[in-house]
Parts: C-alpha cells; structure tokens; sequence
C-alpha cells in the first residue's frame, strides 16, 4: 500500500510540473514557459529559459526568464532578434528561423530552440 501511494504521488507530481509549461489567461493567450521543457538547451553560460505568449496561432511576445548568460548578451538578443518573432503564425509547420544575433550567437541559437519547442509544446496541448 505505501509503494502504492508513493507512485501516486509521484505520478500527480509530474503531472502537476506538466501542466506548469503552459498556462491560459482570461483573454485566450497561451504562454509557455521553457523552464523544464528546454533546460537541455544552452546558451553562452547555461540554460535560457523563455516565456512564449501565443494567441489565435501567433505569437504576441517572448519574455526572456532569469538565466546565466550575461545581461550584454541577453539586451542584445532582445533588441534585435526576439522582436522578429512577434505576429509569426505557427499553426504553419515549424516556427521560421530568425537570424541569430553576432556577438550573442550561442544566446540567439537556445532562444532559436526555446522558441521552437514552446511552439511545438503549443500545437501539442492546446
């Protein structure tokens, strides 16, 4: 009975970390947070955790979440790459590459993949 119990809670506690990737707000956004889903992906210094917020199949923003690459890298990906995605559609295959930003390559590239698996993570569950 214990060994019964101990998976079941094991098993509500995954599914309670799973349905904490993506959430819905009043006005029908969807936003998936990286945080679990892409913490293999790694930027300069470590992981990039994303929020992606999508709504009617586009993605309204992406808000960089607290992470060990530098505060250089992080403003210069946000200034001129992560912009590029807002208003892409994705219920259209894959999300488009943007082009990374220089002098942040290994930062554009995680947030490159971030983005992609928040949208697959979207098309999957929503």
């Amino acid at each position: 009975m214990k060994k019964f119990l101990i998976a079941m809670l094991l098993v509500f506690a995954m599914t309670a970390q799973a349905d904490n990737v993506m959430t819905k707000t009043q006005d029908g956004t969807y936003i998936v947070n990286t945080t679990t889903l892409a913490q293999d992906v790694e930027g300069y210094a470590g992981a990039t955790p994303l929020e992606v917020h999508i709504k009617k199949n586009k993605i309204v923003k992406v808000v960089v979440l607290k992470n060990q690459d530098g505060p250089k890298y992080n403003a210069k990906v946000k200034k001129q790459m992560l912009p590029s995605y807002e208003g892409m559609n994705v219920k259209k295959g894959t999300v488009e590459d943007v082009d990374a930003v220089t002098g942040a390559t290994f930062t554009s590239k995680a947030m490159q993949e971030n983005i992609r698996r928040a949208v697959d993570y979207y098309k999957k569950h929503k």
